[in-house]
């Protein structure tokens, strides 16, 4: 069983900044990608940004420039830098993390999702 916990999301105004974080627990042996989804009302639920063990990343075209995804592999979390918000970037924000358990099985967990409203 694997959890992840999101936190740091809220209302903010256009152009300004916050910042999410996941922590993930549980049966974990490794956690080879995390990343950022997130779903707007009416819409379906899109990447926006994920980050690989090594370091490497991936951000949808919407905020490549604006966002950053960061994680800490000892601590099993990552985080995601949001600035120059747009109301565009309204929506459930959710953590997700993939890899193998100590069973050896696959994991693909979601957490719970965090609110981001981008509004004046």
């Amino acid at each position: 069983q694997v959890q992840l916990v999101e936190s740091g999301g809220g209302s903010v105004q256009p152009g300004g900044s916050l910042r999410l974080s996941c922590a993930a627990s549980g049966s974990i042996l490794r956690l080879n990608a995390m990343g950022w989804y997130r779903q707007a009302p009416g819409k379906q639920r899109e990447l926006v940004a994920t980050i690989q063990s090594g370091g490497s990343t991936n951000y949808a075209d919407s905020v490549k420039g604006r966002f950053t995804i960061s994680r800490d592999n000892a601590k099993n979390t990552v985080s995601l830098q949001m600035n120059s918000l747009k109301p565009e970037d309204t929506a459930v924000y959710y953590c997700n993390a993939r890899g193998r358990d100590y069973g050896l099985y696959p994991l693909d967990a979601w957490g719970q999702g965090t609110l981001v409203t981008v509004s004046s």
